[in-house]
């Protein structure tokens, strides 16, 4: 599959496109640093990282329709304390001056994120991001219980990376967020890049609370499957869950075309107990019903 190929070959599925949850964008000098710590993954990650997608926002925009894609959630995060409310700002413009764009919100451990977060909530966002790796922060915070709890109250998804990968940070794991998730058993998490590379961990998560998702973000694509192979009872896992799986993509700063993702979901469900059911759900379905679309 090519990225030429995806918008047609989704339409006939018998749905009106993709909907993905897990897109970024960024305020512009903000997109330049970290697509500048991309440049230096090979001293970072141990591995090459060439943006596949470096072009300006409304390019970018541009790029996401002609794959067929009807809805995105524009993710945005911080790395340090101040930053979350006004990403959250910018964002909600962005939201509203883009067509497909959903409006989003992040959050981050300080006295005013309950202020900001309800602010939000109020202005009608329907996604959270929150990365524990990046903003090194830890997710159990007593700062954070009020907002874990607001979310849960206001059935509001929170996409969270809380895995290893790429990079084991102090506070990531799926144990340390399974603490969260003990509190808050109702919150509506998308575990972030199933986990990886704990994605069976995340599966055991998922198994356990009624509203904990997993997203499909560089799972199961060839660039990280060497690194975070998928367990060998994945399709089991899947077929147990077909409803708890949302088309999630890194969009724009993946190493390799779009299509490769949609792909790797494609041959899941070549798996009999799935087939096109399971990619409706998953490239549509879920992630529409999570965005309230």
């Amino acid at each position: 599959m090519r990225d030429a190929d995806v918008a047609a070959w989704v339409r006939g599925l018998g749905v009106p496109g993709l909907v993905d949850i897990h897109v970024h964008f960024l305020p512009d000098a903000v997109q330049r640093k970290v697509w500048a710590y991309f440049d230096q993954a090979g001293a970072n990650y141990g591995t090459e990282w060439p943006i596949q997608y470096r072009l300006p926002a409304a390019e970018r925009v541009e790029v996401l329709r002609s794959l067929g894609v009807v809805a995105f959630a524009p993710l945005v995060y911080p790395h340090k304390p101040g930053m979350a409310e006004w990403l959250t700002d910018w964002v909600r413009d962005f939201a509203a001056d883009t067509p497909g764009a959903v409006p989003t919100a992040t959050l981050y451990p300080e006295p005013s994120v309950t202020s900001y977060l309800d602010a939000a909530l109020r202005t009608g966002i329907r996604c959270v991001k929150a990365h524990v790796q990046v903003g090194a922060y830890d997710p159990r915070s007593e700062l954070l219980d009020a907002a874990w709890g607001m979310l849960a109250d206001a059935g509001v998804p929170v996409v969270v990376h809380c895995g290893h990968g790429p990079l084991r940070g102090e506070h990531t794991g799926l144990d340390v967020f399974n603490e969260v998730l003990v509190r808050h058993p109702r919150l509506t998490a998308v575990l972030a890049h199933a986990g990886m590379p704990e994605i069976s961990q995340a599966l055991d998560l998922v198994a356990a609370y009624p509203n904990v998702h997993i997203d499909t973000t560089m799972v199961g694509v060839g660039f990280t499957t060497r690194m975070s192979p998928l367990p060998t009872d994945w399709l089991d896992r899947l077929a147990a869950y077909p409803d708890r799986v949302a088309f999630g993509t890194d969009f724009p700063s993946i190493p390799y075309a779009y299509a490769e993702q949609v792909a790797a979901v494609a041959s899941w469900a070549q798996d009999r107990r799935l087939g096109e059911p399971f990619l409706r759900a998953v490239l549509h379905d879920t992630p529409a019903r999570l965005l309230r679309l």
